[in-house]
């Protein structure tokens, strides 16, 4: 890649490194009574101009160095890590995460990856972070132009357009020795619409491992270019938004719009599927392998290897190469997402889901991007099928507790379904439920997946990462809305 170097070279020689000397830095930090000892070396340069009142108003630019000296005995962690990228560091470093994990010596055979080729999901020959910063100028203000256009309530567009470029270079104590370049680009609109009697807003965006001009392509679903119908979806919203009536409450049938939608699937199920908290036994699906646990027209699967997308990745944060996981099959439970250690702990095989914010933060089992697979019903005989209910087609927030399963969502655009028909907007709705049983509901799924464009972070323990998230069109019965009226 032009401008790009080799991660594992440029670290030795920017910093004058060799590779023995590090394997004698992961030789101290194992030493006799540990599982496991990586070390992981970041460099990471990223980009970011802000527009709102059709000015650029912010630019930033920063780069963050580091590495990471993680040593795993039995369930206990120790890590430390250094911005500073020198021999004496890293040696200090080894000696504390060491210390930390000091335990009795009863240790647990390592988890071992399948054999698996290395994965190319994301070479590109001009990295975002390369794009001239007028042609990003140029964009956001094209952005501005194009939502104001859309309709003259629209009063201010706010737009973010963010690069980012990490190298990354991995040397585990097992003889894993990788590296990567993964580049990451991500554009969000918000446009805000007023009639002189009530504001609203609408948001949209999209992005991926991609290089800038994937904003700026014509998209074949659109026929037009991405930022175009980024743009024009946040204002579509904003403006529908204007017209919603309140939204009723009380169990209801709820169909989710394919997409981002998927996003309830990730939050109210997919971090219950999670390695760490199966092990603990505090996840809702906590010891229920190969139970059923959701309809048997549900099948979810998380799958790191798609290319270019935001959640995908060549090898996860411990050098393990991602995966296809099947984690529900027709409604059974066939397994949990693992990163090294808690599938050393499980005895089960290594899924490619470590993953770590930055050089400064512990790996942890983490999703990728997580999807339900498509069924056989076409989305309008869904939408016919349901005399009356709700119609969720975007969300906004939500949280969930990973105990009990249950989550409640904002839906950022929702309409009503009358006698089989979407009709009139609504706001204020929320989806309350539990995870497991809103799976358990589902009777309805379409021949639709779509994945989200694009804009995904998932927060878990104060770490941020990219994710995806996916679902067809999906009728949910008996589900709780949250509203404003009975």
């Amino acid at each position: 890649m032009p401008g790009t170097p080799e991660p594992r070279r440029f670290f030795l020689e920017r910093y004058g490194l060799t590779e023995g000397e590090l394997e004698h830095v992961l030789g101290h930090a194992i030493g006799r009574r540990a599982d496991h000892a990586d070390l992981y070396f970041e460099f990471t340069t990223s980009e970011s101009l802000q527009m709102e009142e059709s000015l650029v108003k912010k630019a930033t630019r920063s780069v963050s160095q580091g590495v990471g000296v993680r040593v795993v005995a039995e369930d206990r962690t120790g890590y430390a890590y250094s911005d500073e990228l020198t021999l004496e560091r890293l040696r200090i470093a080894a000696t504390t995460a060491r210390a930390i994990a000091a335990d009795s010596g009863v240790h647990t055979p390592a988890a071992v990856a399948t054999a698996s080729p290395r994965h190319e999901l994301y070479r590109l020959e001009h990295p975002p972070i390369e794009t001239d910063l007028r042609d990003r100028i140029e964009l956001l203000n094209a952005i501005d132009v194009e939502a104001r256009r859309f309709d003259t309530r629209i009063r201010n567009v706010l737009a973010t357009l963010s690069c980012e470029q990490k190298l990354v270079f991995l040397m585990t104590a097992d003889g894993i020795i990788t590296s990567d370049v993964q580049p990451l680009v991500r554009l969000h609109v918000t446009a805000i619409a007023d009639d002189g009697s009530t504001r609203q807003q609408g948001s949209f965006g999209g992005g991926g491992r991609t290089g800038f001009e994937f904003l700026t392509q014509l998209d074949p679903r659109w026929s037009l270019p991405r930022f175009v119908q980024f743009t024009r979806e946040a204002a579509r919203q904003a403006i529908v938004n204007l017209d919603a009536i309140d939204a009723p409450a009380g169990s209801q049938t709820v169909v989710l719009a394919p997409g981002w939608p998927g996003i309830l699937l990730h939050e109210a199920v997919g971090h219950g599927l999670e390695a760490d908290f199966n092990r603990k036994g505090v996840s809702a699906f906590s010891g229920r392998l190969n139970e059923r646990v959701a309809s048997e027209l549900c099948t979810v699967v998380d799958d790191g290897t798609i290319p270019n997308r935001r959640g995908s990745l060549n090898f996860d944060d411990e050098g393990t190469p991602t995966s296809r996981t099947v984690l529900i099959e027709n409604g059974i439970l066939r397994g949990y997402l693992q990163d090294r250690m808690n599938a050393r702990l499980l005895g089960m095989p290594l899924t490619g889901n470590g993953r770590r914010e930055s050089f400064a933060h512990i790996p942890m089992p983490r999703m990728t991007n997580t999807f339900l697979l498509a069924g056989d019903d076409a989305p309008e005989d869904i939408v016919r099928s349901v005399d009356r209910g709700l119609y969720a087609a975007y969300f906004g927030g939500g949280q969930v507790d990973i105990t009990s399963g249950k989550f409640v969502f904002s839906a950022a655009e929702a309409y009503l379904i009358e006698g089989g028909r979407v009709t009139r907007p609504v706001k204020g709705a929320t989806l309350i439920g539990s995870g497991p049983e809103a799976l358990k509901r589902v009777t309805r799924v379409g021949g639709d997946l779509r994945l989200d464009e694009g804009i995904g972070t998932c927060g878990k323990d104060g770490q941020q990462v990219p994710v995806g998230v996916g679902l067809p069109t999906l009728r949910i019965d008996g589900l709780t809305v949250g509203g404003t009226r009975a």
